[in-house]
């Protein structure tokens, strides 16, 4: 299968298409959104050459199941999947805030404490903390949402004083977070993972707080292996984990973080289906379903077709 990277779709009450690092958005009417999630890969926020046949596949069923797994909790944007690679959903006011929760100090939190720092989003870290320890209750990092470049860190003080966010929606914001991580942290330990950190995104409709976007998929989470975790720790070896991680990995070890100057490491056909198979398990590990590939004969045209006729009855 031909990676999906460009979407050039004009369905019908299109009114505009907004194209993210992974997402491409169509506005329906002002009321919908129809939310393709194609196959490309971005690290260091920066979109690789290469787009990961399946990928796309893979984020938009694993984030439609834990929409469902998780709307008893909070409302969420999605109505309908008509296509394997697409949601359809409704159009809400995003909040300009990322709402980032940790379990563990992995990635980017441990890489900054490593280097001395004590505090994360105005948050204290106690002295004496090792890579991948659990903290003692998850502690919730929001960032700013980056149009173009890189999020950065926020505290809740500022994101009010700033009026990002009104403080009464801001602590909704943080009881959904928490209850949604909690939600999470239990499907992942039935599946014998532990959910490590993750993102949330939400927005306003009608004035009522929607959950939007994606939710518990490898590309806006870490997970490890739960076995084995405590014997890993012990040693002050790496966990066996199930995020992207692995690619920005394979970007560090090949020189690459994003940093001006820098070249993106080739991209070979046998990187690139490494990748895939990546993707796969991680779909298998964390939905405990074997994936099915989609038809992938013409898949533009499929997409296409899928979501006219599903907008026609809407």
């Amino acid at each position: 299968m031909d990676a999906i990277v460009k979407t050039d779709f004009r369905f019908p009450g299109q009114k505009s298409v907004y194209k993210g690092k992974v997402r491409d958005v169509y506005d329906i009417n002002d009321e919908y959104l129809v939310m393709v999630v194609s196959d490309r890969i971005s690290a260091f926020d920066v979109v690789l050459p290469e787009g990961i046949p399946y990928k796309g596949q893979v984020l938009n069923q694993i984030a439609s199941q834990f929409l469902d797994a998780t709307a008893d909790i909070v409302p969420n944007w999605k109505i309908a999947t008509p296509d394997p690679m697409v949601t359809v959903g409704h159009k809400c006011e995003p909040f300009k805030v990322e709402m980032v929760i940790r379990g563990y100090l992995a990635g980017s939190s441990w890489r900054a404490y490593k280097s001395g720092e004590r505090t994360l989003c105005g948050l204290p870290l106690p002295e004496g903390m090792r890579e991948n320890q659990k903290f003692p209750t998850p502690l919730i990092t929001p960032t700013t949402k980056a149009d173009e470049g890189h999020d950065e860190n926020i505290s809740k003080e500022e994101i009010i004083a700033q009026g990002l966010v009104s403080r009464e929606d801001y602590e909704q914001l943080e009881k959904y977070t928490c209850a949604l991580f909690r939600r999470g942290t239990e499907i992942a330990a039935e599946k014998g993972l532990i959910l490590v950190d993750t993102k949330y995104e939400f927005g306003k409709k009608d004035g009522k707080i929607y959950l939007i976007d994606e939710i518990h998929t490898p590309d806006s989470s870490r997970y490890f292996y739960a076995e084995g975790y405590e014997e890993r720790f012990a040693k002050d070896e790496k966990q066996k984990q199930l995020s992207k991680e692995f690619v920005r990995e394979w970007l560090m070890d090949n020189g690459f973080q994003g940093k001006a100057g820098q070249q993106v490491p080739e991209m070979t056909p046998a990187v690139v289906a490494g990748i895939t198979d990546r993707y796969v398990e991680l779909y298998e590990h964390i939905t405990g379903e074997t994936f099915q590939k989609a038809a992938s004969d013409d898949v533009l045209k499929r997409i296409e077709k899928n979501v006219t006729a599903y907008l026609e009855k809407l």
